[in-house]
């Protein structure tokens, strides 16, 4: 499949690792560290899926009509500033309850818009008669991840404190976005974005395409 495939499934397989071993890092920071209530840790456990929830539908059009790759370096790079975030306030003591929400957020955010951008790219990037096998490495690189992770990240915490898997979460980013950023093959335009209903540039389309017979009248009125 070749050298970008491989790059590409690097970086997969990078931050893929970088996320199961900080899988419970936020709320073990906001105990541990931040001494926060059970309330508190559970309001940031939910801050993430609430954001999800939100972001889903409309990050699926704001993804498709753009280019995935640079989205994909984007989402991994504002990740790594996020969590490089952590450490950085609390080796200055200013780290607080409402920075690691923000954080939590920001990461999940990220997380809806990258999943968003990679599937189509990873489509876009090997040959359909391929691509089976491309999802089969992602698939086996994902439950290793699953598998392995989560008991090495418990150690790491316990061996070096609770603000470790976030580090190497956040440099698992930065590996990321490099790699995809050294993938050379140039990205299919992606689609044009409709214009919509009554919006001057979908009157003028229809005005044009009106005596060839793709428009109707009563088409074309609805968009004036």
């Amino acid at each position: 499949m070749g050298r970008n495939f491989t790059l590409l499934w690097t970086a997969y397989a990078a931050s893929t690792a970088g996320t199961y071993l900080a899988l419970d890092a936020f709320p073990l920071i906001a105990l541990l560290v931040l001494d926060s209530s059970a309330l508190e840790i559970s309001l940031l456990a939910a801050a993430g899926t609430a954001v999800g929830a939100l972001i889903a539908l409309p990050s699926g059009p704001w993804v498709e009509f753009r280019r995935k790759r640079p989205v994909m370096i984007g989402t991994d790079l504002v990740r790594f500033g996020a969590l490089a975030s952590l450490p950085l306030a609390f080796a200055t003591d200013a780290l607080t309850f409402g920075h690691l929400v923000g954080v939590a957020i920001a990461v999940a955010a990220s997380d809806i818009a990258f999943m968003a951008a990679s599937g189509a790219y990873l489509k876009a990037l090997v040959r359909p008669a391929d691509l089976l096998t491309a999802s089969s490495r992602f698939e086996s690189t994902l439950w290793t991840a699953t598998a392995l992770g989560p008991p090495l990240g418990g150690w790491s915490v316990g061996a070096f404190g609770p603000l470790t898997t976030v580090v190497l979460n956040g440099v698992s980013y930065l590996l990321s976005a490099t790699g995809i950023a050294a993938i050379r093959d140039r990205e299919p335009q992606p689609p044009a974005r409709p214009a919509p209903p009554g919006s001057p540039r979908a009157g003028a389309i229809c005005s044009a395409t009106l005596g060839s017979g793709r428009c109707s009248s009563t088409q074309c009125w609805s968009t004036r």
